[in-house]
């Protein structure tokens, strides 16, 4: 049995999702971690939940502590640091507005056989699970109506997938756009599941995925970004070096429904503009950069595909030194 570890970073007070999480890792024999921010309550008290607030934090011997900057999503990374040091050989991560349905503990097998693509450049998963036309958060808008295979025609087939991303229900990760325009709530198809391997492009967030340890490197959370961008950058990230071992990332059925927190749409839209306007340039931009094979090669591709993005200007140029240190923290 692999240990298993549960990451959510919140501000929040102990609420009825952090609530409820304590008691589902007590059954289910997961360390559950919430990582604070500075706008953290002062005394945070949930059993079964360990806490670390940004004073505990900044007491961690490694220096990416103290350089994340503090209200920010960021944060997170130090909860899969910990859990690394903790032997962690899985790592889930959700936040404090999904609530767990029945199967949220029932995980894949990193090795699988399920409905596979490749070679399909971008590809909206979200259109496989709902007969609504609807689309991930960072998926480019002027790809959003183009058609897709039926789910029956897929091909099935065994696949590595160390990268596994669930679905929501009822408020799922959508973008702003959709938000301000289209259908919610909304309900995914369950009992479905596809992979994609190489040169097939979805973004994937941070809000119900599934890590196991061979791909611990690539969850690295960037800083000097958009803040509606951080995971999804991450997600592109992620899938270029998989695709250099062979790995493909499985998208699934809803095992959260979201009651989302309170949001300015907005501000959301404005905040992911840098997506709109750049997210199929930096996928080409990561595709055309040259990479190593192998899995001892991750955190040298991880600082290529950075620096790609520090070239093209949409990340600071003080995100390299964060990598450096998350290396030495996780490796």
């Amino acid at each position: 049995m692999i240990k298993k570890h549960l990451i959510i970073t919140s501000i929040a007070s102990p609420n009825p999702v952090l609530k409820s999480y304590a008691e589902l890792c007590r059954k289910n024999n997961v360390v559950y971690t919430v990582i604070g921010d500075t706008a953290s309550p002062k005394s945070f008290k949930l059993a079964g939940c360990d806490f670390w607030s940004v004073e505990r934090q900044l007491q961690m011997p490694e220096k990416i502590a103290k350089m994340l900057p503090t209200r920010h999503y960021s944060r997170k990374n130090l909860g899969y640091v910990i859990a690394k040091k903790n032997g962690a050989g899985l790592i889930v991560e959700t936040d404090d507005d999904n609530f767990a349905m029945d199967n949220f503990f029932n995980f894949f097998p990193k090795q699988i056989r399920t409905n596979a693509l490749e070679n399909r450049g971008w590809h909206n998963v979200y259109h496989y699970f709902s007969k609504i036309h609807v689309w991930p958060r960072g998926y480019p808008l002027d790809d959003v109506r183009h058609s897709r295979l039926d789910y029956s025609s897929l091909k099935n087939r065994w696949v590595l997938a160390p990268i596994q991303q669930g679905l929501a229900n009822d408020n799922p990760d959508v973008d702003a756009v959709y938000r301000l325009t289209g259908e919610l709530p909304l309900t995914f198809d369950a009992n479905k599941e596809i992979a994609l391997g190489k040169n097939t492009w979805c973004p994937f967030n941070a809000q119900n995925t599934v890590w196991y340890a061979e791909a611990f490197p690539l969850l690295y959370l960037p800083s000097y970004c958009s803040f509606r961008m951080t995971d999804i950058w991450r997600s592109f990230v992620a899938q270029r070096i998989a695709w250099e071992n062979r790995w493909h990332v499985l998208f699934y059925s809803p095992t959260v429904r979201q009651e989302r927190n309170e949001h300015d749409l907005m501000k959301d839209f404005a905040d992911e503009i840098p997506g709109y306007l750049n997210n199929r340039m930096i996928a080409q931009a990561l595709q055309d950069t040259p990479l190593k094979k192998g899995e001892s090669n991750l955190f040298e591709n991880l600082i290529r595909c950075y620096q790609k993005l520090i070239d093209l200007h949409l990340i600071g140029t003080k995100e390299l030194p964060l990598i450096e240190a998350w290396i030495e923290a996780i490796g």
